[in-house]
């Protein structure tokens, strides 16, 4: 996949808000004085009456997006994936997440492939702590496009959503003038009969990748990108589960409380399967370059191609 041009999500998500301000006025963004790493900066460039820099103050920050939510408007309050979901979590769960406000969370920086920044800022547990706030949407878009679309879709949505982005650079694997976002519904990209590669964010071109090459030797796998966490895309799931009979699921995340466990949780409830989980193996990560990283903890296609077959048994 060397020639497919890569493009960070965290770019997309400020290009998107951006790009939709006209259309939408009621949008206003707030970061933490990260601008230029989330790359709100190119929207603060752009509408500076509606850019609020709120300072290395996240919580903070989520308590004035709550007060905008209140007011009409549709804030996006923006910083690293630790900060959000960590550090402000008691703030999004009890000031956003229990009145149901209409605030949108644009967490970047997820995940191991943060890289040099270590483990302090590889947040391998915000979409566990996410999903168990009532009524909170979890989005993982996996490419530009996606991204994009999920800007927008979370910009139409009423009540509050978190948004996962990344800071590599991601393959670009859906065409813009094709591409349908629906919020909790996920994407067969591949079909298949022998199992089930269900992956999100950045791990879903590495599933892409791996079924490419278990195709080469045999294997038929089934490749599907769930983008929204939560809420799940049962229906896709179960029908999956029905039709392969094996389920192996992937994420630049814990294998605790993420999409494994939200995989696990529906086919135990309605089709009983095995579910094999890559992710991190509740450990933390430490400092590297990403792209070794990934390989190091398993995130990659070659890891997902030996699971596979383990699974199988061949």
């Amino acid at each position: 996949m060397a020639d497919v041009k890569k493009k960070a999500t965290r770019e997309s998500y400020g290009e998107a808000l951006t790009a939709l301000a006209e259309k939408y006025p009621e949008l206003v963004v707030l970061d933490a004085d990260l601008a230029a790493a989330t790359k709100t900066g190119i929207f603060k460039k752009a509408y500076p009456d509606r850019f609020f820099d709120c300072g290395i103050a996240e919580a903070n920050m989520m308590g004035v997006a709550a007060g905008l939510a209140a007011s009409g408007k549709i804030p996006f309050a923006s910083t690293f994936a630790m900060f959000a979901a960590g550090r402000a979590y008691e703030i999004v769960r009890n000031s956003i997440g229990y009145p149901g406000l209409n605030v949108k969370i644009g967490a970047t920086h997820a995940g191991i492939s943060v890289g040099e920044d270590g483990a302090t800022h590889q947040c391998n547990e915000d979409i566990a702590l996410m999903r168990t706030i009532p009524g909170m949407t979890v989005i993982v878009p996996a490419d530009d496009t996606e991204a994009r679309a999920a800007v927008e879709a979370a910009i139409q949505h009423q009540g509050p959503v978190y948004m996962r982005f990344g800071r590599l650079a991601a393959p670009i694997l859906n065409d813009p003038a094709t591409y349908k976002f629906e919020l909790g519904k996920g994407i067969t990209l591949r079909d298949g009969k022998d199992i089930t590669i269900v992956a999100t964010g950045l791990m879903v071109a590495e599933a892409v990748a791996a079924a490419e090459t278990l195709a080469s030797e045999g294997i038929d796998a089934r490749v599907i990108n769930i983008h929204t966490i939560k809420p799940l895309d049962d229906e896709l799931i179960l029908k999956a589960a029905k039709e392969t009979g094996r389920i192996v699921t992937v994420e630049e995340h814990s294998v605790i409380g993420g999409l494994g466990s939200a995989v696990a949780d529906c086919v135990t409830a309605g089709c009983p399967v095995p579910v094999t989980k890559i992710g991190v193996n509740d450990v933390f990560g430490h400092s590297g370059p990403a792209v070794d990283l990934l390989k190091e903890f398993g995130l990659s296609a070659e890891n997902i191609v030996a699971t596979v077959k383990r699974v199988l048994g061949k």
